[in-house]
Parts: C-alpha cells; sequence; structure tokens
C-alpha cells in the first residue's frame, strides 16, 4: 500500500497543474486495500480521478486496456502501481512532444532498491529520432508518453494471456508506427521500484513459456514490418541478446525435463528462420555462443553458459580478452574446446573491444598541442600496448598519427572495475603536436580535425573518440589561439562536439572565427579631449599576441590609421583614438589583429547608442565628426563650411 499513495501522490503534485490531467485507476481483483486508497485519492481531488474496480485478470493487459477505453486526453502516459514520477516530469516530457511534434516521449529511468533500469538510451536528450537511429528499442516497456491519436489510430491494446512480457508487443509496434520519438535524459523522470516483498510481477512470473511465445511473437512483428535488412537485424538483436537470454535464465530452472526440451526447441526452430549471418555478425559474443549451442542442440552446454553469464553479471567480471595477430577473442565457456568444437569465430571480438579511456588535460602552448590523458583496453594484458594520438579530418577523413610518452597510471585497475583483476599501469601518456610544422614540416591544414587515441595491441588496433570522458579541470568551453608558423598567425580552436562531446581541433577558423572573440564594450568621446575618441572592450582568446590589437580607421579612400591597444587586467583594453588628424572624408572604425603575410583580422565596431558629434578646432578652423546612427561605426569627418554655418546661425537668430 505505500508504494501505491507515493504513486498517486507523484502524479496529483505534477508541476504540468491538475487541470491538464485526467487520473484513470483500474483495481484489478486487489485484496490489500487498494481499491480503498484509490478512492480516498479521488475523494480528496473531485473530479480529476477515474476508478474503476473489476475482477482480477492475472495481468497487467486487461487493466492497461480499460485505461485507454476510457482516455480522453490528448496523451496517455502508463504508471504501474510500485512506481512514481519526477515532480516535473510529464511537464518536461509533453513540452518536448509539442515542440518537436513527436509522439513517442521516452523520459529517464531510474531503477530504485536494487531494479536495473534501460540506460543506453538515456545518454543525452534526443528531440526526434526513431527505432533505427537510437537504443530506444531496447527499452519495450509501456511507461512512456504516447500521443493517443496514434494508439487510436491503429487500434493498438494490450494482449491478453500474458502475466509478463505482455507490453512488448503494444510498445513496439507504437515505435514502428510512430511519428518521431523523443528522449529527455536531463532529467530523472521514472522511478522504478523494487519492492521489498519482492512482489513485482516481472519478478513472480516463472517459466521459459511465456517468454518464449512473446519472443516469438516479437520475432514475428518484426519480420513482418520491417524489411531484411541492418535495420531489421538492429531490432532482431534486441530480442536475442534480452528476452532469449531472460527465456534461457527460467528454461535453466525447469524442473519438468520434457517442458525443459520443448521450449529448447523452440529456441532452435526459432533460431532456424530468423537468424541470418549478417544477424550473427551483430550481436554481442555471449549472444552468439548461446545461439551457437542451441542450434547445435548442446542443452547441457548451454545450461552452464547461463550459470557461468549470470556469475559474470553478478560479480562485475567479464572473462579475459585473448589478441592473436590481429584477432581478439573473450574467453567464454567452450574456447578452444576440442571436445565441442565451437570455431574461434564465435568468440571473435575484434571489433568490440571494450575501453577506458580520459581526458585529463588539453592546450595548445605556443604553436604545439599538448595532451594528456589515459587510455586502455579492458581485460587485455597491456604488455605490448603502443598508443597513438590520431588527428582526423572530419570532411576528407584525411588523418596523421603521432607517438605518445608513457605516463605511468599506478592505480588503475585497482578499483571496483572487473573486480580489480586487471591492473593497467602504463595506459598514461602525453603528446605533443607542433601544429606549425606536423604535416612534413608544414602546418596542419584548415579543417575539423577529430582527436581519437588508437591503442595497438599486436595487430589489434582499438580507436577510440577521445575527449568525452575528462577532468573536471579541462576546460569545457572552446577556446580559440592565435598562433604563428613563423611565417604568419593562423587560428586553432579547441572545442568539444554537440551532442557526443568529444574534442576536435578546428584549423582555419571552420567553425570558431577569432574575430568573435574581439567584444568591444564602449565607445565616447573624452570629456577632456572633445576630438579624442575612448574605445574600450575585453578579448576573449585563449591565447594570442594581443599586444599586437589595435583598433584601425580607414577612409573610403582606402587610407588607414591604426592604433594600439593598452592591455587592462586579465582580457580588457583600452584605446585612445584622436581623430583631429583626420582627412575628410568617411572612416570605418573596427578592432584589428594584424597577421605577417596577409590582412588577419578584422572586426567592425557596431554603432553605439548615445555616441554624438562633436567639434573641435585645427589650426583655427572648426571641424567636425558626425558618427552613423546605426550599423557599423563610420565617422564622417569634415571641416566646418563658415559661410553655410552662419547663415544657418544667422536664421536661427531670426527665428528666434
Amino acid at each position: 500500500m505505500p508504494y501505491l499513495t507515493k504513486t498517486l501522490t507523484s502524479v496529483v503534485e505534477q508541476t504540468i497543474g491538475r487541470d491538464r490531467l485526467e487520473i484513470i485507476t483500474v483495481n484489478d481483483g486487489s485484496t490489500d486495500g487498494t481499491g480503498d486508497e484509490l478512492e480516498r485519492f479521488a475523494a480528496q481531488y473531485p473530479g480529476l480521478f477515474q476508478v474503476f474496480h473489476q475482477e482480477n485478470s492475472g495481468g497487467p493487459s486487461a487493466p492497461r486496456n480499460k485505461g485507454l477505453d476510457n482516455a480522453r486526453g490528448k496523451f496517455v502516459f502508463f504508471l504501474d502501481a510500485d512506481d512514481y514520477l519526477g515532480a516535473e516530469a510529464l511537464e518536461r516530457m509533453l513540452a518536448m512532444a509539442e515542440k518537436n511534434n513527436t509522439d513517442v516521449v521516452l523520459g529517464k529511468m531510474v531503477g530504485v532498491n536494487g531494479r536495473g533500469a534501460p540506460a543506453s538510451m538515456f545518454r543525452r536528450n534526443q528531440p526526434r529520432t526513431d527505432v533505427f537511429n537510437s537504443r530506444v528499442y531496447w527499452a519495450l516497456n509501456p511507461l512512456k508518453l504516447i500521443r493517443r491519436e496514434l494508439i487510436e489510430k491503429h487500434e493498438l491494446r494490450f494482449p491478453l494471456g500474458y502475466k509478463t512480457c505482455e507490453d512488448q508487443l503494444f510498445t513496439g509496434m507504437l515505435y514502428l508506427k510512430a511519428d518521431g520519438i523523443s528522449v529527455v535524459a536531463d532529467y530523472d523522470c521514472l522511478f522504478i521500484v523494487k519492492r521489498d516483498d519482492g512482489g513485482n510481477i516481472t519478478t513472480t512470473t516463472r517459466g521459459a513459456d511465456t517468454r518464449i511465445r512473446v519472443l516469438e511473437l516479437m520475432v514475428d512483428m518484426v519480420e513482418k514490418q520491417v524489411p531484411a535488412g541492418p535495420d531489421r537485424d538492429g531490432l532482431m538483436n534486441r530480442h536475442l541478446s534480452i528476452d532469449m537470454f531472460h527465456a534461457l535464465i527460467h528454461l535453466a530452472r525447469e524442473s519438468d525435463p520434457e517442458l525443459q526440451k520443448k521450449n529448447y526447441q523452440q529456441l532452435a526452430a526459432l533460431l532456424e528462420r530468423s537468424y541470418p549471418d549478417s544477424l550473427k555478425a551483430q550481436v554481442n559474443a555471449v549472444t552468439r555462443l548461446r545461439c551457437e549451442l542451441i542450434q547445435r542442440g548442446m542443452l547441457q552446454e548451454t545450461i552452464e553458459l547461463e550459470k557461468v553469464d549470470r556469475e559474470h553479471r553478478s560479480t562485475g567480471v567479464q572473462p579475459d580478452v585473448l589478441v592473436e595477430g590481429d584477432r581478439a577473442y573473450t574467453r567464454l565457456p567452450f574456447f578452444r574446446d576440442a571436445d565441442r568444437g565451437i570455431p574461434d569465430e564465435i568468440y571473435d571480438v575484434t571489433t568490440a573491444l571494450q575501453d577506458r579511456h580520459q581526458l585529463d588535460s588539453v592546450t595548445v602552448d605556443g604553436s604545439v598541442l599538448k595532451i594528456t590523458g589515459h587510455a586502455y583496453v579492458r581485460r587485455v594484458s597491456q604488455d605490448a600496448a603502443a598508443t597513438e594520438l590520431v588527428l582526423r579530418e572530419r570532411g576528407s577523413k584525411v588523418e596523421h598519427r603521432f607517438p605518445t610518452t608513457v605516463l605511468a597510471t599506478p592505480e588503475l585497475g585497482a578499483g571496483k572495475e572487473d573486480g580489480g583483476k586487471y591492473r593497467y599501469p602504463a595506459a598514461g601518456f602525453s603528446a605533443e603536436i607542433d601544429l606549425a610544422n606536423a604535416v612534413d614540416g608544414s602546418r596542419l591544414p584548415k579543417g575539423l580535425w577529430d582527436v581519437l587515441v588508437a591503442v595497438r595491441i599486436e595487430d589489434v588496433v582499438k580507436e577510440i573518440r577521445f575527449g568525452h570522458r575528462r577532468l573536471p579541470s579541462v576546460q569545457s568551453a572552446p577556446q580559440t589561439y592565435v598562433v604563428t608558423d613563423g611565417e604568419e598567425n593562423f587560428a586553432a580552436a579547441l572545442y568539444y562536439t554537440n551532442p557526443y562531446s568529444n574534442l576536435t581541433l578546428d584549423i582555419g577558423e571552420k567553425m570558431h572565427k577569432v574575430a568573435d572573440k574581439l567584444h568591444v564594450d564602449s565607445v565616447r568621446w573624452s570629456s577632456s579631449i572633445p576630438s579624442q575618441l575612448e574605445v574600450s572592450g575585453s578579448w576573449k582568446l585563449a591565447a594570442g599576441p594581443v599586444s599586437a590589437l589595435s583598433v584601425r580607421l580607414q577612409s573610403d579612400g582606402g587610407k588607414a590609421v591604426t592604433l594600439p591597444v593598452t592591455p587592462q587586467g586579465d582580457r580588457g583594453f583600452t584605446a585612445n583614438v584622436p581623430v583631429q588628424g583626420l582627412a575628410s572624408g568617411t572612416w570605418a572604425v573596427s578592432m584589428w589583429l594584424p597577421s605577417q603575410r596577409d590582412e588577419g583580422w578584422s572586426k567592425p565596431v557596431a554603432v553605439q547608442p548615445g555616441l554624438k558629434s562633436t567639434r573641435w578646432y585645427r589650426r583655427g578652423l572648426p571641424w567636425y565628426v558626425v558618427p552613423a546612427k546605426r550599423g557599423n561605426l563610420v565617422l564622417r569627418v569634415g571641416r566646418v563650411a563658415l559661410v553655410k554655418a552662419g547663415v544657418k546661425r544667422l536664421r536661427a537668430l531670426r527665428s528666434a
């Protein structure tokens, strides 16, 4: 009962507001006082609740269908009686759906009291995606925000007759028919609870029979809805990796040998028709071994594999990886067992090696890119490992590789990962790359250069896109530098990609402009010298020849006057610009950072509100400056025409 109370409280306290909610509750024959608690809430919040009481149906499908039959809202959200919502969950999920016009929204799930929760699809917000370009299909529960029109358009309901896994067919069809799926990953939306009394239906429902029936249904659905190819394989991977695994857990516990044999033969028949070579290449090694054993009819070996795999999962210690030449193999049961004869390719993990990495520091010092961090391949001896830093240009795929220096990391591997069984004392590295002569004595060409780390063990190379795991001390904001190759200055910027937050080096201002780092905050006339312009601002470059920064005035006739700035504090500058010596004409005002061989960088100064015209005397004659009223700052300089000024003055006196 406390679970239900917390569930209902979390709904009525949603920040979206009760005026936007209808809460439909179904008492499916509960005998623990659930019905009374539902009625109590309905009485406390008149008009908000619909409460239905019915005979126990034996599973969640019937009560969920009852709710759908009576729902009238634009969206529906299913919430089990054990679970509860974060306060802003519905508000955030609805905003995501409406902003992106999507039909289904997944909110980040959090396990409570030791219950596992799906995680791979919640690594980042996804405004609009689908089942083929994300991991959402790996969360087939219905605990999501769903546009009700989608449900009714396709006449979807939960299948009856199942106590567990019944939601997969409903949710799978929703995913495939949806016009866009969103993911809210930056807020804990749904808390799924493992009950202290073990009363969760997924925990209490025993037997492989139902799970295999649902697996067959899902395979049929996928094959009917999705053409053969990579998209179908991606969805089938989920069913073999998760659903077949769960079925085998219960099959191993089956006390009836005849039923166990029957269930095993059902799995073999399923694989015979629905396990092409393309799917075999995509699934992970333990799933591939499961399928191989089932296809060979090796029941006892399959049961032994499940025992070992459960031990691996509970302890967090996975088997060693053997590297031989250009291939890597995981040492799962029966590897190179002559009696079983399982081929090595079943254990091949060359393209699925797990790594760990961290960026510790990165900067550009002068023209030298300096990076430190660590990287290693898990569960592999690092005695012969060698690490290179790779810069790969995003568009052309041209790459350059640079050696690194080993840094000692005696504590790596000493923690909980893999039970502390593996150590990586030489996985640290430092790299220094002179950008001015990085390529055959010439500077690194313009482009967006993605940073990777390549760890080589024998002839196996694991390439790691680098930077998204970094120390808190590493500056995450883009850092723009002006560096020199001895002949000219050029721009180099370090930044982290969106959405994956990996490190990239921008050479030549492909995305990060030097001029954007020059800011003018104020332009005004000196209070003591009417013909002197006072400019103040700041620069946001990480490093560069800021001492060469100037204010430049350029006339419409091509003449230019430059005046150096005076640094102020850490990032500020000021400049005094006397205009009394300027020739008649218009003069554009800009900030200018020169280069040796080209024009360098120029940024026009914007018109400053309130900057008025001014006058002064040169050799006894009056001169004036009139600033532009809008756009970029342009000064119109000229000598006052005395006759014209006298006429204007006379007219003003007469009209007075």
